[in-house]
């Protein structure tokens, strides 16, 4: 039954990629006779043509991350695998695939601008700076979140199992052999001509060396220095570093070979993940177990509607996705054809992956301990033992790949952020200024980091495990945002739109109606700060659409 499952959500991908996919390059008019920014702004730092293996590498490791696992995990648990089955099949589709596509038609066609530039000249400045302004601290936030995780799953407590702590040390271990792998990588391919193919085949299992590498050194606790009586401290300081480097250097340097040489590591994890899904299958080694549908609510997470769609959040639609694809994705593109490859393709692959990840859940008959990325490496763990793995190994594989894809959002963040802040800022992009930039914008996340804030009920908690609450129904709100400033463009290009402005509607509703939700429950006894944060994000939010719907009334396009 569940290998039914896992097959017919990749045929309905394959066939909406097929027909569907078809159908919105036709309505954006895409042509491969025009140039892309990528030749017409090539600069060889963001501005650089680059082959769809790579591109699609750098693309679908930067959106993926641990979102579709988690997500997908999270609220199969609490509604049930079908409704939620039912929304990544339908969001990937007709809303999430649709946004990244579009944002990436969009972007190529204004000279890779963001998603907030492209409605400079369709929208008041007030509200344009408006919508930077919520894009940045957006940015900000998914830094400050994947800069603490990341730390975290490097440098696990002190009072982690001691397997625990060797697993950490050993995603370190692993994650620095990926980041010099990259850096010889870029160079061999850039510097000395060498052919994609004949670097792939001599780099990608130097991969899989270094999670042996990993594994059999891995950098444990007492081998470095504690900060602040903390090693976690010394990480996040490491992390910081990077990130200013990784987001001022050529993106052939590290961010196009790390990248592209990493999403080996998750096409492994879904390649075996599936086989060993379909085996077990057939099999009867994992029938399903947990219940379908559970109920119209949760006590953690409230009603079905906003929570479901909020909850899955990158296995269905993210608005973070647009700011990837408007952001660096668009600068590298090749032919404009290579647009559904990259924006709708990606985001189907990912839905497939937030399939495999509910998967996981599928089997279990009860609802588990633990964390979701635990409880996707164990199932995951027991699809691949189907194929003669030991469990143990195909479980820390998982952890290990899960882990690593941290970084890679963490370091294409930083660099978005310093593209947003250059637009507010109208600082230049010369090595000096991008360097700037960068360190102003890390500003933000090293001060609140180490921080503790009030959460509910007055407890002191990290500043973006506070916040975390308000964080989904913002990075979807972005999502429907995004949308409405595509459909901008299509209307004033006078192109069809309806392909548009249905998940726009849907996605708007959703996202306010979440926030709504959380100002009204912390302002009624839980955090203040949660309560009015989400209370000023959807008044900007409301500010920002009703703007743009007001200028359409007036200016109506000609008959």
């Amino acid at each position: 039954m569940i290998a039914l499952f896992f097959l017919a959500g990749g045929l309905i991908f394959a066939l909406a990629y097929r027909w569907y996919g078809r159908y919105l390059e036709r309505s954006m008019d895409l042509d491969d006779r025009r140039p892309t920014p990528a030749f017409t702004m090539r600069d060889d730092v963001d501005y650089l043509p680059t082959s769809d293996p790579v591109l699609f590498g750098h693309h679908f490791s930067s959106i993926a991350g641990a979102g579709p696992i988690v997500g997908p995990i999270i609220a199969g648990l609490a509604f049930g695998w079908l409704p939620t089955a039912l929304w990544i099949l339908a969001g990937a589709v007709l809303v999430g695939g649709v946004h990244d596509y579009t944002a990436l038609a969009a972007s190529i066609r204004h000279g890779g601008l963001s998603i907030a530039e492209i409605c400079r000249s369709r929208l008041p400045r007030s509200i344009y700076l408006l919508f930077l302004v919520f894009i940045l601290l957006t940015l900000i936030y998914v830094i400050i979140v994947f800069l603490d995780l990341t730390a975290t799953g490097f440098a696990p407590p002190t009072t982690a199992p001691v397997e625990a702590l060797r697993q950490g040390g050993a995603v370190a271990t692993a994650s620095m052999c990926y980041i010099l792998l990259a850096l010889v990588f870029g160079y061999l391919v850039q510097r000395r001509r060498w052919s994609l193919s004949r670097a792939s085949l001599a780099f990608v299992p130097l991969i899989f060396v270094a999670i042996w590498i990993g594994l059999r050194w891995p950098l444990l606790p007492e081998y470095l220095p504690a900060l602040g009586g903390s090693v976690k401290n010394f990480w996040i300081l490491l992390l910081l570093g990077y990130c200013l480097v990784a987001s001022v250097l050529p993106v052939w340097v590290l961010l196009q070979p790390r990248d592209y040489l990493s999403s080996f590591l998750l096409y492994a994890c879904l390649a075996g993940g599936a086989m060993g899904l379909l085996a077990a299958g057939w099999r009867g080694m994992a029938p399903i177990s947990y219940p379908a549908f559970i109920g119209w609510s949760d006590p953690q997470l409230g009603l079905i509607f906003p929570a479901l769609f909020i909850t899955v959040a990158c296995g269905a639609v993210s608005g973070f996705h647009a700011i990837v694809a408007s952001g660096t994705s668009a600068k590298q593109l090749r032919h404009e054809s290579s647009a559904r490859r990259i924006g709708y393709g990606s985001m189907l692959v990912e839905g497939l992956l937030a399939l495999l990840a509910l998967g996981t859940i599928m089997i279990l008959g009860a609802r588990p301990a633990g964390s979701p990325v635990g409880n996707f490496a164990a199932g995951l763990g027991l699809f691949i033992s189907a194929l003669g793995i030991p469990q143990s190994l195909a479980s820390t594989f998982a952890m290990l790949a899960v882990s690593t894809f941290l970084l890679t959002t963490l370091d294409t963040c930083t660099r978005l952020a310093r593209f947003v802040f250059q637009e507010l800022s109208g600082i230049l992009t010369r090595l000096p200024q991008r360097i700037a930039s960068s360190a102003l914008v890390l500003l933000v996340p090293a001060l609140v980091t180490f921080r503790k804030i009030p959460g509910p009920g007055g407890q002191m908690m990290p500043a973006w495990q506070a916040i975390w609450p308000a964080f989904g129904a913002t990075n979807q709100l972005l999502a429907a945002l995004a949308l409405l400033c595509v459909f901008l463009w299509l209307r004033s290009e006078k192109r069809p739109c309806w392909f548009v402005v249905l998940p726009m509607v849907f996605m708007a509703a959703t996202t306010l109606t979440a926030l709504a939700q959380l100002a009204w429950l912390n302002l009624d006894g839980g955090s203040r700060f949660i309560g009015w944060m989400s209370l000023a994000l959807c008044l900007m939010a409301l500010l920002v659409m009703t703007s743009a719907l007001a200028l359409l009334h007036r200016a109506k396009p000609d008959r």
